[in-house]
């Protein structure tokens, strides 16, 4: 056996004497520090004093669930408005702070019951809320998806750390004994909004809307919770859990977060890599120009294999195929295929002249998309029977919405045709009356000759009955009522798939069996 001579010896002492003097100064750091903490910072909170308090504010009472409702209302109408003003006040009442820091802090020590009665006072007013907000937007007469709302359907890491950053700071505030508004203002930041999106999204029945929003708030809720555990470990507060037990509680808050973080995760790099794509493709575009052309106006749409890109570049030279040569670029940078449409307007040579060409065209759309709000909203008014100011235009969605007062002899399929003849001149936006309840008409079935050899005769909906059915879906469509289907047991059965792959609410009777004439009614008062 061979033995190290001294000089190697020396030279591995004195190879491993700096590692040992780092471990062992990082060592009586971390004792120092640990020193500190116990004895200035967590040894100086009353852990009792915090305790009764959180305690005695997750109690289910008609305040708390009154002012949650509130918060619920005004945020949803907020929402409904594109108002952050309204949410931010909307926030400012909301008592969904104290139960949620419960359950974070019952966790913490162990008080099992404790945690049930948190547990009872938050998923009671999730629920009144959840209920709350949709009632007001079943009523509403405006239910379309704003930028607000659209905000909280897909949830990123980004919205992780909100939720994150809140709940240390309500956490801490609270274990300081420095509560107050503001700090719930910072939970209700994360909980509310998305909690009202789920009202709406129930309200209007977009399975999208709800579960995007759900997502977020279950996130948010957990993330908040969890935090707030850990921080009352950080500063001891005593548990009754072994060590066993909170190693293992350790482990979980740290899988809760991973697996929160992955789908987050996903999302945000999706989000990340659309607006790079939208780079790149303004940069391809000004590359085909030689530099010397400016984009105006880029609107890509990622949904669906191809991106659908609408574009508009202002240029001193108007340049052959630029369409084609734009997507050549695109699809080869990106590696997907696209479809582009490029308008190209052009400009003077001279300098500056891009950017008075934009300014100039930026100020021809605002008059242009005015006046066309204008024509709408008048022509809307008119054939509604409303005023100018009971018309409800959405410029950023292209949406406008009026709630049509009853004319005398107009039925259910006057106020469909008239929705129809506007929309069809306004190819570009989405109109919606919103009709008052007329009687819908019956929908008869007829007998047709079978396709097949050996088939027997086959029924269907008359031409009358299918524009029946389809003024009776339109008209579900923009009221959100249910109706009832009755006759015969094959005709309701038939018109209960097609309705049904709609996602319509309706209820049913069946008369007999067979094929036949279904009358079609509204569901009131049930």
């Amino acid at each position: 056996m061979q033995t190290p001579n001294a000089p190697e010896a020396e030279k591995a002492n004195a190879a491993e004497q700096p590692l040992q003097k780092a471990k062992a100064n990082l060592a009586e750091i971390l004792t120092h520090f640990n020193s500190w903490w116990r004895k200035d910072v967590s040894g100086s909170v009353d852990q009792i004093a915090v305790i009764e308090k959180r305690r005695a504010e997750c109690a289910l009472s008609a305040r708390y669930l009154l002012m949650t409702c509130m918060s619920a209302g005004i945020a949803v109408l907020g929402l409904l408005q594109g108002s952050t003003a309204v949410v931010i006040g909307a926030m400012l009442l909301s008592p969904l702070m104290d139960p949620i820091m419960g359950v974070g802090f019952a966790l913490a020590i162990g008080d099992f019951q404790w945690l049930r009665q948190s547990a009872k006072s938050l998923a009671v007013g999730v629920l009144f809320a959840i209920l709350f907000c949709a009632l007001i937007v079943f009523f509403s007469p405006v239910q379309q998806i704003t930028s607000e709302i659209a905000a909280r359907t897909r949830p990123t890491l980004l919205d992780l750390g909100v939720a994150i950053f809140s709940s240390v700071a309500g956490a801490y505030a609270m274990i300081r004994g420095r509560e107050g508004t503001i700090v719930g203002v910072a939970i209700a930041t994360a909980l509310m909004p998305p909690l009202a999106v789920v009202g709406f999204g129930l309200a209007v029945w977009n399975g999208t809307v709800f579960w995007g929003a759900l997502f977020l708030f279950i996130t948010n809720l957990t993330a908040i919770a969890l935090t707030a555990t850990a921080m009352a470990r950080a500063y001891g507060f005593s548990t009754s859990l072994s060590d066993k037990q909170t190693q293992l509680q350790a482990f979980l808050i740290f899988s809760a977060f991973v697996v929160l973080a992955i789908p987050l995760f996903l999302s945000l790099r999706q989000i990340v890599w659309e607006s790079a794509a939208t780079r790149t493709m303004n940069t391809a575009i000004v590359e085909i120009f030689d530099g010397r052309a400016r984009v105006d106006r880029m609107e890509p749409n990622y949904e669906g294999e191809t991106i659908q890109i609408v574009t508009t570049v202002l240029t001193p030279e108007v340049i052959a195929n630029a369409e084609g040569l734009a997507e050549t670029a695109i699809t080869e940078r990106l590696g997907r295929a696209v479809d582009v449409s490029l308008t190209q307007i052009p400009v003077g040579t001279s300098e500056g002249a891009a950017e008075e060409a934009q300014l100039a065209a930026a100020r021809q759309r605002e008059a242009e998309a005015a006046e066309q709000m204008k024509d709408i909203a008048d022509r809307l008014a008119l054939l509604a029977g409303v005023s100018e100011d009971d018309v409800t235009i959405d410029r950023q969605r292209r949406r406008a919405l009026v709630v049509a007062r009853p004319l005398t002899g107009a039925t259910m399929a006057t106020y469909a045709e008239l929705e129809r003849r506007i929309d069809a001149t306004e190819p570009e936006w989405d109109i919606r009356f919103t009709p008052p309840v007329r009687p819908l008409s019956d929908i008869p079935f007829e007998r047709v000759a079978a396709d097949g050899e050996g088939d027997g005769p086959a029924w269907r909906p008359t031409a009358e009955g299918r524009r029946a059915l389809l003024v009776a879906s339109w008209a579900q469509d923009r009221t959100s009522i249910p109706v009832r289907l009755t006759g015969p047991a094959d005709s309701v059965a038939m018109l209960r798939t097609i309705l049904s792959a709609e996602e319509r609410t309706m209820m049913e009777e069946v008369t007999g069996p067979g094929y036949g004439t279904v009358n079609v009614e509204w569901v009131t008062g049930e």
